[in-house]
């Protein structure tokens, strides 16, 4: 199904063949001034030099060849060259009729379906998620399910912190706690014991008095940095203690991020790709793609056309150690052997775009991934407090997402406290998914790459550019279809069909309905949840003009109250797939 702006087009650029001109002139757009106009073509000036022809003239003969033309109220010729467009009642309503049939309002998706691997998430094993950790998460779930949407295989990799120096802090910290377990027996025998040695609560101790104590305490942190040398070549010991540490730190990670609404279908780590990086060390040096420069292993991925300095790729440490830049090399081969991704999607912090840099230019300079294949790197920014510095707790601290979760939801119950007939469970419910809408939207809605400041106060509002506003707007609809049934209405799918608008504020809704295909087909490409909340409002905003100034239940006309409602069952239904595209759930009542 072609989009609105595509049909328009092709009428245009027939025209524009009619009158004797290049086919190619006839791009179309939305007008950027509606006050004027629907859509616009300014073919005629790019014309006028190729045909030596004033462009209000070749305009002038353009618009006569659309007069009459069902699909335009009004074709006009506007000096000094433009073609302003504006279409008739009937042609939209016939768009949005064949829009409201499909089981994607018309959105086409991937000609060829492709296999994409998502990685976000980033959390660090033994470390409670932060609120660093929310946008990488939001952003990431958003993305992979507009991948999903349009139609591709995809993968969501978590891609954990797993291997590092923290394994080797917390094993001799809880040495020091607890020098009687099995693990620090150099003569135990036996199987090492089935239970952790301690809780998530204990472990969330552990670590940050462990990262403290070493910067204080050398010996303890030459200790440390020995455990995890033991760990990473095997030691039983330190392994029976490090699967205790992920065993417990995934379920309460898998608690937290469940809590979000954002789910992996991969739970792997920087240490299931471990064996794999000596050999891939090995080959690279081998094939001399790598080479040693102080005793490091390196890889050079400068080109002439860069405008900034390109560091080479450092995969191994002099003294013999990966980096995470080996890990994540280490991780695409298992990925290309396991899931062959047509496009990989990574989803960071913006400080580590020149990590990326290196790691795409490695792995295409290696041969790991095919020429076509995608290495896409989402890079976000910081989200901030009022004062315009990284989000803290009051006292300074880092806060934890699960607190700033319950803080935003307080604020939204806060909000509701005066809503009539909700009983206690469902107000406690409906105000988690409002609060987790607020947190999102108010996330979703900045342009990835732009740091923003979180404001619980403004995003938490029932009113303006936010999550519960959308939410409100879907639950209103939802209110008046059910009222209309409960007056003994039908409104089966075989009766829905939306009528020629009348009023100005029906057809403008209208119109932002049938931008969804495209709104769509932008964000998937540009990677740009915002694309989308940016659609959610003006259409929530263009349903409040037209609830406001049409009587929608009380039209007396049988045939036209079910065109209205019709309209707003699909207003509902595309708000309401947004909102999942967003990792947003609707609450029944608000």
């Amino acid at each position: 199904m072609k989009t609105l702006t595509e049909k328009i087009e092709d009428k245009v650029k027939q025209a524009f063949a009619a009158a004797g001109y290049d086919p190619e002139l006839g791009h179309v757009s939305v007008s950027n001034r509606p006050d004027l106009c629907e859509f616009q073509c300014n073919g005629a000036m790019a014309g006028a030099k190729k045909y030596h022809k004033a462009p209000f003239v070749i305009a002038d003969e353009v618009a006569q060849k659309l007069a009459g033309d069902a699909a335009f109220a009004k074709a006009e010729s506007v000096k000094p060259g433009f073609l302003n467009l504006t279409l008739s009642p009937e042609f939209l309503a016939e768009e949005l009729n064949e829009m409201a049939s499909d089981a994607k309002f018309g959105y086409r998706g991937e000609e060829t379906p492709k296999r994409v691997v998502v990685d976000y998430g980033g959390a660090n094993a033994a470390k409670p998620l932060h609120v660093g950790h929310l946008r990488s998460a939001v952003i990431g779930e958003s993305i992979k399910r507009i991948e999903k949407y349009a139609g591709n295989e995809v993968t969501g990799d978590v891609h954990l912190g797993d291997w590092g120096l923290q394994m080797g802090l917390i094993i001799e910290q809880l040495r020091d706690m607890k020098p009687d377990l099995p693990y620090f027996d150099p003569n135990f025998k036996g199987p090492y014991p089935a239970e952790a040695p301690f809780t998530i609560s204990e472990l969330e101790k552990i670590y940050p008095e462990a990262s403290a104590r070493s910067k204080k305490d050398a010996a303890f942190a030459a200790r440390a940095h020995e455990a995890t040398l033991k760990l990473q070549s095997g030691d039983p010991a330190c392994t029976a203690i490090w699967k205790h540490i992920m065993n417990v730190s995934k379920k309460d990670l898998k608690k937290n991020y469940d809590s979000l609404n954002v789910h992996f279908e991969l739970w792997k780590g920087e240490s299931d790709v471990q064996p794999l990086i000596p050999g891939m060390v090995k080959d690279l040096q081998d094939r001399g793609i790598a080479h040693e420069s102080q005793g490091a292993v390196v890889v050079d991925v400068a080109e002439d056309s860069d405008k900034i300095e390109i560091p080479p790729c450092l995969v191994q440490k002099s003294d013999g150690a990966a980096l995470y830049a080996t890990s994540d090399l280490a991780t695409i081969l298992d990925r290309e052997a396991t899931l062959h991704p047509d496009r990989y999607i990574y989803v960071a912090d913006k400080r580590q775009s020149l990590h990326f840099t290196q790691v795409f230019r490695t792995a295409r300079k290696a041969g790991f991934v095919k020429p076509e294949t995608e290495l896409l790197y989402v890079g976000f920014g910081t989200m901030n407090g009022k004062d315009g510095k990284p989000f803290k707790t009051r006292d300074g601290g880092v806060m934890r997402l699960e607190n700033l979760v319950a803080d935003i939801t307080d604020a939204v119950r806060e909000k509701m406290a005066g809503s009539d007939g909700l009983p206690k469970d469902e107000m406690e419910a409906t105000a988690r998914k409002v609060g987790l809408a607020a947190l999102k939207y108010g996330d979703l809605s900045n342009q990835a790459s732009k740091d923003y400041v979180f404001d619980p106060e403004r995003f938490s509002s029932f009113e303006g550019n936010t999550g519960p506003y959308i939410l409100y707007t879907i639950v209103r609809i939802n209110s008046i279809l059910n009222r209309y049934r409960s007056e003994g209405g039908t409104l089966e799918e075989s009766e829905r069909h939306i009528g020629s608008p009348a009023a100005d504020v029906e057809k403008n809704l209208g119109l932002c309905l049938s931008r969804f295909p495209e709104v769509m087909e932008t964000a998937r490409e540009e990677l740009a949840p915002h694309k989308i909340c940016q659609f959610m409002y003006e259409t929530a905003d263009a349903f409040s003009k037209f609830y406001t100034n049409v009587k929608i239940l009380a039209e007396p006309d049988e045939a036209k109250k079910k065109s209205y409602l019709s309209l707003l069952t699909l207003v509902r239904d595309m708000l309401t797939t947004c909102t999942d595209l967003l990792g947003m759930e609707v609450p029944e009542r608000m």
